[in-house]
């Protein structure tokens, strides 16, 4: 049985490709293939596909959220893994081969995963509401192993204005000891880094050609530690960056049609899908809108149709030829026109939106904000300053607020988004295998789970 390497190099394409030299070598003696990826092309729903084989209409990750019905509320970047319906690539290598051994470094939907060894980003949430950096591992005593060898999990480099090339390396540096201390026959690993600046400054800015570069250096000892144990590597990656210039702000248009509704506490407004008529799950270029009646879907279709940036409404058949027919998905999907993606943002004046639209706060937003890897472009050192003073606070013990977001003018910044189907392979995900015996053109995301029973069952 051979051992395999399986990397998600978020946002690698062809295009970045030729700034990763050592990345490349793995196709070298084996093969290098486009990878077609799903509907939505966003982290959570790509990866379910990869690891089950199934779209999004089966195994239910419909984005990275969705809007809950039997909780009555918006939620993303959940971690349980009995969230991913159908049976997953472990599973299915156990029921062939009983004793195959799994490690995950980073996959999301970790918690609760039937893997061996399991790490995934974990802040510590104190009662007093500080947050501090840290991470979840399943055997609890891996870790403390981890912490030791390579300090604590670097969470504000995961993600935020700060993200950058140092939670990648913690990663890459996790899944190498993991590679040689308990020697797994399936290791995943997640590997961020190219995210960061081509949301920030768009795929065509040289900071994310230097990105790329940095990252082939950070992942070279884990694929030379890879290449000297005999393992096979696969490379993948679940969807390409593309320059963006627009944003789209559906709920603010749902809203102002009197779909939408808030309710408002000391002074700030927020969504309220309990009574709204109407109301968008944004999530980059893709957008779930919910719609409470179902007399109202074709109308409220026609109206988000008008709104400049929509390229398509997926109803009911839209949908179902996405493989995006699931109860979690939105009564209607929308489709951002190339150049555009989805706010969440659902208020009239900034000075009405809740604090939490100026923090990094991926689980208290009702959608996704990019426009969290920036500080304020309005004036980014009075940004990084209240950082300073923030971090100040927290290390004096201190409760402590990160106001560094900005609102329209951080969304009118960001530069790169996701969600949509590829036009351009050169712009598409890629696969790398070092196994020349699976050789094809082409591989679909759906078709990844049985190519790594394959190479790895052999």
């Amino acid at each position: 049985m051979t051992s395999l390497l399986v990397l998600d190099v978020v946002g690698l394409t062809p295009r970045l490709l030729e700034h990763m030299p050592r990345l490349r070598r793995v196709a070298d003696g084996g093969f290098q293939a486009s990878l077609g990826t799903v509907l939505p092309a966003v982290t959570c729903s790509v990866q379910s596909t990869f690891l089950t084989g199934e779209l999004p209409s089966g195994h239910g990750v419909v984005g990275n959220g969705w809007y809950f019905r039997e909780l009555g509320e918006v939620l993303l970047w959940r971690q349980h893994n009995a969230l991913v319906g159908g049976e997953k690539v472990w599973e299915s290598a156990r029921r062939a081969r009983p004793g195959y051994t799994v490690a995950n470094v980073c996959w999301w939907y970790a918690m609760g995963a039937e893997v061996d060894w399991n790490v995934t980003p974990r802040p510590v949430y104190h009662a007093d509401g500080r947050k501090d950096p840290d991470c979840y591992t399943d055997p609890p005593q891996l870790h403390d192993e981890l912490t030791e060898a390579l300090g604590t999990f670097p969470l504000f480099s995961y993600w935020g204005p700060g993200a950058g090339i140092s939670s990648s390396t913690w990663i890459c540096r996790a899944a190498r000891r993991l590679l040689t201390h308990h020697e797994p026959d399936l290791t995943l690993v997640y590997v961020p880094h190219l995210d960061y600046d081509l949301q920030r400054y768009g795929p065509a800015d040289p900071r994310s050609a230097s990105a790329a570069a940095a990252l082939d250096v950070v992942l070279t000892p884990l694929l030379d530690t890879a290449a000297a144990r005999g393992h096979t590597v696969l490379v993948l990656s679940e969807y390409g960056i593309t320059e963006v210039s627009r944003p789209v702000d559906v709920n603010r248009m749902l809203r102002a049609e009197g779909l939408l509704r808030i309710h408002t506490q000391a002074g700030m407004e927020y969504l309220d899908p309990w009574t709204s008529r109407a109301f968008a799950v944004a999530d980059h270029q893709v957008a779930h809108v919910y719609v409470r009646d179902p007399a109202e879907v074709a109308a409220v279709a026609r109206l988000c149709a008008t709104l400049p940036g929509v390229a398509e409404v997926l109803g009911e058949e839209g949908k179902a030829a996405h493989g995006l027919d699931h109860p979690r998905a939105g009564e209607l999907v929308l489709l951002a026109d190339p150049e555009a993606w989805f706010t969440y943002y659902y208020w009239f004046d900034d000075v009405r939106a809740p604090d939490f639209a100026r923090m990094v706060e991926i689980h208290r937003k009702p959608g996704y904000d990019p426009a969290e890897l920036l500080f304020d472009p309005a004036d980014p050192a009075a940004a990084k300053r209240r950082a300073a003073v923030a971090l100040l606070r927290k290390k004096l013990g201190l409760r402590y607020t990160m106001n560094v977001v900005g609102l329209d003018r951080g969304a009118r910044a960001v530069r790169g988004s996701h969600g949509r189907l590829p036009a351009d392979d050169r712009d598409a995900p890629v696969l790398l295998c070092s196994d020349p015996s699976q050789a094809r053109e082409r591989v679909a995301a759906t078709e990844v789970k049985d190519l790594l029973l394959r190479l790895s069952l052999r």
